[in-house]
């Protein structure tokens, strides 16, 4: 018995070392966010492939695949140039993109394929050649800063200002005072609001020597604490008052607790005065059959009609900011709309989380059009043995009339885009190997409830997903239980690393926990900083691990 159990010690002992083992992966990438406009772009393509290759890398995911229907003659000339380069050195080069999350790529050919926000009831009044809109939202705001609760932070402390300041007798003040708690800070107002209804919100601002990073934070919560205007903003070091403006759309909020402060606050001083909230009209309407306008009288309930008693109605600046107005409503020689007639007006408009990312409808025909007819200039110029679906933090969406008449849940809207861009890519080139990012299909990540602005749940979408799709794992933090969900579940794994340290700790990190991953397949350099100083190091330490 003594010497069974011996036997099985050893034997365990064995498989743990077994499993520790330290594995140079075969897929070992670098990612490249190379637009290849000019020869420059295309020459320092070519110096990081070629650094990349010199040591040990031997794959480049490629993003902004999904918009080359738009690209120039020039611009292929210059992706063939890379792809000479890279098939020399023995670098593949993996097409990234079909992204809604981010859905610049989309964007590019149609603005209205924007995911939408529903607006409910908008007031408007006719006049004799036009309908103006009017604001009735019941909100209470209270401009002075006084009337905000402080929240002080880490190495920034909060307060009143009557020295600076725009407007009024005081500004609010956020500086480093060295006092103790987060590192971050805010002001919060509790502010009331029309469920379904848009609004726009400013502030000015004013700094002096603001540290490099450091952040102004807008953000509107509903009771439940979902954040319904997610943004931030780089402050500049200094600058005299400047004004900033956000928005939100407050969906089934009747009240909201408006923030404004500061985040991964450096050093410096930062002035905050003159807020305001405001409803707004029309602003970044969107025009498509996901998306319809209506417009119906207020007391009689009649629908007018688009083209007969009204223009046409379009937002001109459509640029997802609340940096302008909306359109007002034109009317047309023999329209049924008399001067004085409110109306109230049903549309969805598209928005902006955080700085730049405006999300695409998942649901919307066109959008699989668009993605169809990429593929085959991807086979055409690149001939790849892979393919990278960029579906991450798909943060809006589930809102527009051809989402909602699916009758599906968000996880499932979100499984049934993935399954139709693998069968798109697996008719085009049947032996390609598909890769997608985690984060939407992890309940360690983002695979949850209530994530940002989606109309439903996306808990269990990796349900969904075709069972020999690659995972790319990015959460560091989560990094062993993520990698052990998909392995569990019989998904290979690929961990994103990196993402621009200033050492290589991150990507140590990663392939600790890979080597004792079942099914782990490789590691990528993932910066977003275009920092690409620990390159060579970084394919060293992957490509040359010591037994």
């Amino acid at each position: 018995m003594k010497r069974i159990l011996f036997f099985a010690i050893l034997l365990l002992s064995a498989l743990g070392l077994a499993a520790a083992e330290k594995k140079v992966y075969p897929d070992r990438w670098v990612y490249l966010p190379n637009p290849l406009r000019d020869e420059k772009d295309l020459q320092r393509a070519i110096e990081l492939v070629t650094t990349a290759a010199g040591h040990g890398l031997n794959g480049v995911l490629f993003p902004g695949m999904d918009r080359l229907s738009l690209q120039s003659a020039a611009y292929f000339e210059r992706l063939q140039s890379l792809k000479k380069t890279c098939d020399r050195l023995g670098v593949e080069i993996i097409p990234s993109g079909f992204n809604t999350g981010y859905g610049g790529s989309i964007l590019a050919h149609d603005k209205n394929l924007a995911a939408g926000m529903p607006v409910l009831g908008a007031l408007f009044i006719a006049g004799v050649s036009e309908a103006r809109f009017s604001p009735d939202s019941p909100l209470r705001f209270e401009n002075q800063m006084s009337a905000f609760a402080l929240r002080h932070g880490k190495r920034v402390a909060m307060s009143l200002d009557a020295t600076v300041h725009r407007n009024g007798a005081a500004s609010l003040r956020i500086a480093d005072e060295g006092s103790t708690g987060q590192e971050s800070a805010t002001a919060t107002q509790q502010i009331r609001v029309t469920p379904n209804r848009q609004y726009r919100v400013s502030c000015w601002i004013k700094t002096e020597g603001v540290g490099p990073g450091s952040l102004i934070t807008i953000r509107a919560e509903a009771p439940d604490r979902r954040d319904l205007s997610p943004f931030e903003l780089p402050l500049p070091a200094a600058g005299d008052w400047r004004r900033v403006t956000t928005g939100f759309n407050s969906w089934y909020a009747d009240r909201i607790s408006l923030s404004v402060g500061a985040s991964e606050w450096q050093k410096g001083k930062l002035w905050v005065d003159d807020c305001s909230v405001e409803e707004a009209g029309l602003l970044n309407v969107l025009r498509r059959d996901g998306t319809p306008l209506r417009v119906r009288d207020e007391t009689s309930g009649i629908y007018y009609v688009e083209g007969r008693d009204f223009a046409p109605v379009s937002d001109p600046a459509l640029n997802f900011q609340w940096d302008h107005d909306g359109p007002s409503i034109r009317l047309l020689k023999g329209s049924r709309i008399i001067p004085g007639t409110r109306l109230r007006v049903d549309y969805y408009h598209g928005t902006t989380i955080y700085k730049d990312q405006v999300s695409a409808c998942p649901s919307e025909p066109r959008v699989y059009e668009i993605w169809r007819q990429q593929i085959p200039l991807i086979e055409k110029y690149l001939h790849p043995k892979k393919y990278f679906l960029s579906l991450d933090e798909i943060r809006a969406g589930g809102h527009c009339e051809i989402c909602r008449h699916r009758n599906m849940s968000m996880a499932q809207i979100l499984g049934s885009m993935t399954g139709r861009i693998y069968d798109m890519i697996r008719e085009a080139n049947p032996a390609a190997e598909i890769f997608v990012w985690s984060d939407m299909f992890d309940p360690n990540h983002n695979g949850r409830p209530n994530y940002y602005l989606l109309n439903g749940d996306v808990s269990g979408a990796w349900e969904y997903l075709p069972p020999d799709v690659k995972i790319a794992c990015w959460y560091f933090e989560k990094r062993t239980a993520s990698l052990d969900f998909f392995s569990q579940r019989g998904f290979a794994t690929l961990a994103a690393a990196y993402y621009d340290a200033d050492d290589l700790k991150n990507p140590e990190g990663w392939l600790e926990a890979l080597d004792e991953t079942r099914g782990a397949i490789g590691i990528l350099y993932t910066t977003w900083s275009d920092k690409y100083d620990l390159l060579a190091p970084f394919g060293d330490l992957v490509s040359k691990r010591p037994k």
